[in-house]
């Protein structure tokens, strides 16, 4: 039955790409924006989003909740859109005034230090231009990923992935742990989400409940002496975005790799308050 539902989702997919590749992206956004605000509301997600929300957020009213779902599931139409359109956002002419850059330096110091650092993000608009931009700077980056259940869509996906966002991407799980350090020895940073469940993560404080989170990063801290970088990017409209680099968060040689994880749950969660509609509230974070 699984292989029914992947296939046609599939053919629904490629014949939506192949649309928007006519249409353009101003308008192939908007209608993939209307499309998926349309339906979303219909997906078991949508209440697994009221949930979560009520969760993060439990003083708001139930037409605020509505009003951060429907802006949500428009924002995650025109990502799924602007996929059709990944090779222009890399192509450094064609829409190079769409993504403005904040504290660029950064990047460069850590560029010419020639040190691996580890990036943290959450799955905010199109999150995949984070790493792009990344490696565009001329670092080198393994983005760590999750491969999509439907078997049809994810190869093509990976191709996309390789080819214009990050050459290096490792596959998200415990089997791949030893891959991801092989490539921080090497002198590769990493690019990880830190805002989904994980089964080998502790259970950690994220807007007050206790959510499995992953450690990743503070035993990068503890093990390699390994600077921590968020970057956070944000929709300002259409198709255009602020891309923020914020400056390596700073931690004692006496914090645990609790506290440090703790640390980095606080600063996502700074980051989901000032535009909580422009975060991917589907995934169930707190089981």
């Amino acid at each position: 039955m699984n292989k029914i539902k992947y296939f046609l989702q599939y053919l629904s997919i490629i014949f939506l790409f192949l649309i928007y590749k006519i249409l353009g992206l101003k308008y192939a956004s908007k209608l993939s924006g209307t499309i998926t605000s349309l339906i979303g509301p219909l997906f078991r997600s949508n209440k697994l989003c009221h949930s979560n929300i009520s969760k993060a957020f439990p003083k708001i009213s139930e037409r605020e909740r509505e009003i951060i779902i429907n802006k949500m599931w428009f924002n995650y139409g025109r990502m799924l859109a602007e996929y059709m359109f990944i090779k222009d956002f890399r192509n450094e002419t064609k829409f190079s005034k769409k993504i403005i850059i904040e504290n660029q330096i950064i990047l460069e110091k850590i560029k010419k230090n020639s040190k691996p650092v580890i990036f943290v993000s959450g799955h905010f608009n199109n999150f995949e231009l984070m790493a792009m931009h990344i490696e565009k700077s001329g670092i080198d980056l393994a983005a760590i990923y999750r491969p999509l259940n439907n078997k049809y869509l994810n190869p093509i996906m990976e191709k996309i992935r390789r080819k214009y966002i990050c050459k290096n991407q490792i596959k998200k799980g415990i089997s791949r742990t030893k891959e991801i350090v092989k490539s921080f020895k090497n002198n590769v940073s990493i690019a990880l989400m830190i805002d989904q469940r994980v089964s080998e993560g502790i259970k950690c404080n994220f807007f007050n409940e206790k959510a499995s989170t992953t450690t990743i990063p503070a035993q990068f801290v503890k093990k390699f002496s390994a600077q921590i970088v968020p970057i956070y990017i944000k929709r300002t409209n259409e198709n255009n975005f602020s891309l923020k680099i914020f400056d390596p968060l700073q931690f004692s040689k006496d914090e645990s790799v609790e506290t440090i994880t703790l640390k980095l749950n606080y600063f996502l969660e700074e980051m989901i308050v000032k535009s909580p509609e422009q975060w991917i509230w589907t995934h169930n974070r707190w089981k």
